[in-house]
């Protein structure tokens, strides 16, 4: 029990420092932004935010009723 307990939370350190090497070691050093809207690929291939497609939908047909 006290073996997979310290083993564990020997994988969980390596793993907490294996994340943090970009923080260390380089001046400024930071984690990359994981949102969509911030990813230059996914923009240019048109890909939106859940909350920024349903914003656009609810614009149009907000547009589709007043053209009505």
């Amino acid at each position: 029990m006290i073996e997979t307990l310290v083993i564990s939370m020997l994988i969980i350190a390596i793993s907490i420092v294996l994340l943090c090497i970009k923080l260390i070691l380089k001046e400024n050093g930071r984690f990359s932004s994981q949102h969509i809207h911030d990813n230059p690929g996914l923009r240019k291939m048109g890909i939106h935010c859940v909350m920024e497609q349903d914003r656009e939908a609810k614009e149009k047909a907000l547009k589709l009723k007043k053209n009505k």
